[in-house]
């Protein structure tokens, strides 16, 4: 073997050698762990460390620095997920909005679209039709929306470093107060993986008798969005108990209150109802998984940020010195160990490449156990007409419902070419579910259950890709079981131009087709006061098209909608009179019974709101005004205005805290609104025949002052400031809380 094989020979074995060694050590090629899920992530050029070991190479990652960071990183996002298929779909945390935080914890909603029973946590129903969500099988739950969070919108969170959220709120005093204490910790276990859990307890004393309402809830959630494996696990229980008034015996207390010789607080009004309590508790277990199969695919990379092939004098500079002196001495030899070391450097770089997923293979499980109770000690005689087994003082009713449903599907992913402009879904669910209910066997009563099994097929198409358009369309119809026969048809639209532009524009379109079946409570119902078997009612044709726009230079949003229901379901008193007086509205001349009824015709429901927004310097006028008009006053009554204005100051103290001065109203015009039944716990039509009374043309005021400092909020606020004579009513015979102080924080902590 000639001298210089031999030396090209030895050289390569070395570098070689020595080049395994460094990369034992540390790889050549390190990719930013946040380049594949970082908008921001960017491949940064090779750096080689001094000295004559340089060779060291980090695609992503700046080594040179020896600083050692002190300071607690802080970020986040969040996301839901869609509860069928377990799709992620991007979220903002309206829960650390600082903007308006005096209004959190309001019953009647942000911006007071809402109607209630009056205590914090009571029963509510929004006023605005197209904002109503249809009923689900275990209505119970429907009206304490404010405080339970629903699957479909609970927030997971990716964080930095481990975060706790701690809130308090506080009205009035230990007689008749409010309060609400809730905490929620979010911490990952990698940059894909996390947990976290949220505690949340709310209980009011009541500004009127008998109207305590205690809830308490616990979430504990875990996840993995990796680029092949996505799961998300999800456990939820909530306990409510509130106790029913029936509302004030007579109006003219909060009307007229100089009517009467005797003055009356608030606690002192006579009430229809005591010792009446109304209960629920309720448990979700969730799981979805997806397995993704797909490619890896290189990424193209600049040659700018590409690792530079070092320089000639550190490929050599790597050797030991015998050999540089043998290479020194011969050109020949030299340029042989230069190209060798070369070749050697080159089959050690490995491109950076991602994975691109393109088939989806979903499993989701969904189980929820609900049972609600009606118990009362001290029912009057005349309260209801019907008393279907037992006695007034020991009433008890309860009902359980279980759900279990599992669904399977297969997904082609958009985007994993340029052809894949959308996402292609198809799905099938089996869904089990059981309800227990009394039933009279001679004498006595025994729960007797039902059961009912449907199978379901489905596909969904979207296009979540772009920055112009995106779209999502989905269909299901029901094949076997119960609700054979029905099909739902939603699509989702949006554009927007000149995105993150003062000038954008955002259009948003919606529209649905639902035929169903009513649920099993509207169809089945057994208690001591309301009992029915409607077999025979007629699915729901429900046709909605509506749409949102925003313009950003003008602040300027308007949303319309138009909706048709053929076969409406609802809830209606069904009264009764018991004295001799047709005309009066007093609720102690007639009974208080509740039916299920169906409207055979149709019912149509337009609706328009304007949200605008003025700024003048420091001044803010904020401006939501919904009309809405509904072709059948007495099947479904509607305000026809629904208003929220709110004036304020926006300022900084010292540069660093924010102040937000000012106070808002909500007001709604007078219409036949619904009444409230304890014996079911929902909302219903009141009866046109005896009793009927309108709520609303009312201002309700607050003043308030929102601050903000670093990671803490805190509000001070007057609410109902205008409190006096006036017929101030949410529902019929449930008055608006009285003129109360408010206080509330809420603070972050990063560790």
């Amino acid at each position: 073997m000639s001298r210089h094989r031999f030396l090209s020979l030895l050289l390569m074995i070395a570098s070689c050698s020595h080049l395994t060694a460094l990369l034992a050590q540390t790889p050549i090629r390190e990719m930013n762990p946040d380049y594949h899920s970082s908008p921001g992530g960017t491949l940064q050029s090779g750096t080689f460390d001094g000295g004559g070991g340089r060779g060291k190479v980090t695609w992503g990652r700046d080594t040179t620095s020896t600083e050692t960071e002190t300071e607690i990183p802080v970020g986040q996002f969040q996301w839901r997920i869609d509860e069928r298929l377990g799709t992620v779909i991007d979220a903002v945390n309206s829960d650390t909005v600082v903007h308006n935080f005096q209004n959190w914890n309001l019953t009647d909603g942000m911006t007071g679209q809402y109607s209630l029973l009056g205590n914090v946590g009571s029963p509510r129903l929004n006023r605005i039709f197209l904002r109503r969500p249809e009923n689900t099988n275990f209505i119970f739950l429907q009206p304490f929306d404010h405080f339970r969070t629903s699957l479909t919108d609970f927030l997971f969170t990716n964080t930095k470093s481990p975060i706790t959220n701690l809130a308090y709120h506080k009205s009035g005093n230990s007689q008749n107060g409010e309060d609400r204490v809730r905490a929620y910790f979010a911490s990952n276990i990698n940059k894909n993986s996390g947990i976290g859990f949220k505690i949340d307890y709310l209980y009011g004393r009541g500004y009127y008798n008998s109207q305590q309402n205690s809830q308490f809830g616990g979430t504990v959630y875990g996840y993995h969005r990796g680029e092949k494996y996505n799961i998300h696990a999800y456990v939820n229980a909530n306990h409510s108990k509130m106790a029913e008034n029936g509302g004030i015996e007579n109006d003219l207390y909060i009307e007229d209150p100089q009517s009467f010789q005797t003055s009356y607080t608030s606690r002192d009004i006579p009430v229809m109802l005591g010792s009446t309590w109304n209960r629920n508790d309720e448990q979700t277990y969730y799981l979805s998984h997806r397995y993704n199969l797909g490619f890896d695919r290189l990424i193209d990379v600049p040659d700018s940020l590409k690792p530079q092939m070092p320089s000639d004098a550190d490929l050599l500079g790597q050797l030991s010195d015998s050999i540089r002196t043998i290479l020194a001495a011969d050109s020949i030899a030299r340029q042989h160990a230069v190209d060798s070391l070369q070749q050697a450097w080159k089959d050690q770089q490995v491109p950076p490449t991602e994975y691109v997923p393109v088939t989806a293979l979903i499993h989701t499980l969904h189980i929820s156990r609900m049972s609600h109770e009606y118990i009362s000690k001290n029912t009057p005689d005349d309260y209801y007409s019907n008393l279907y087994y037992g006695n007034l003082a020991n009433v008890a009713d309860q009902t359980d419902a279980l759900s279990i449903r599992n669904t399977l599907g297969i997904a082609q992913l958009e985007g994993f070419n340029k052809w894949a402009q959308m996402g292609i879904t198809l799905f099938g669910s089996h869904t089990l579910r059981t309800y227990k209910l009394p039933e009279l066997v001679a004498d006595s009563t025994r729960l007797k259950k039902w059961k009912e099994n449907d199978i379901t097929v489905g596909g969904q198409i979207t296009r979540r890709q772009g920055s112009l358009i995106h779209y999502d369309a989905k269909g299901e119809v029901w094949l076997v079981g119960e609700h054979s026969g029905d099909f739902k048809v939603d699509g989702d639209l949006d554009l927007e131009i000149g995105s993150g532009t003062k000038d954008s524009l955002r259009l948003d379109v919606h529209a649905h087709l639902h035929h169903a079946k009513p649920g099993f409570y509207l169809r089945h119902y057994h208690s001591q006061f309301a009992w029915w078997d409607h077999k025979g009612l007629d699915r729901e044709l429900r046709t909605r098209v509506e749409g949102r726009l925003h313009y950003a230079r003008t602040r300027t949003t308007l949303h319309a909608g138009f909706e048709n229901i053929t076969n409406y379901t609802y809830f209606g008193m069904q009264n009764t009179l018991t004295g001799t007086d047709s005309t009066s509205t007093l609720p102690g001349d007639y009974t208080h019974d509740v039916a299920v009824r169906q409207h055979s015709g149709s019912v149509q429901v337009f609706s328009a709101t304007l949200e605008q927004n003025f700024k003048l310097g420091p001044l803010h006028w904020e401006n939501e005004v919904t009309y809405q008009k509904s072709s059948d006053k007495d099947v479904l009554p509607l305000p026809q205005l629904n208003v929220y204005t709110n004036l304020f100051l926006l300022f900084r103290i010292a540069k660093v805290l924010r102040v937000q001065l000012g106070g808002d109203m909500r007001y709604f015009t007078s219409y036949y609104a619904p009444d409230y039944s304890p014996a079911v716990g929902q909302f219903a039509v009141q009866d046109k025949t005896f009793g009927r009374v309108k709520v609303g043309n009312y201002p309700l005021i607050n003043a308030y002052v929102n601050m903000h400092l670093k990671h803490c909020r805190i509000y001070l606020g007057m609410y109902h400031v205008n409190a006096g004579d006036g017929h101030y009513f949410w529902a019929p015979h449930y008055p608006i809380n009285p003129r109360a102080f408010r206080f509330g924080v809420s603070w972050n902590f990063f560790n």
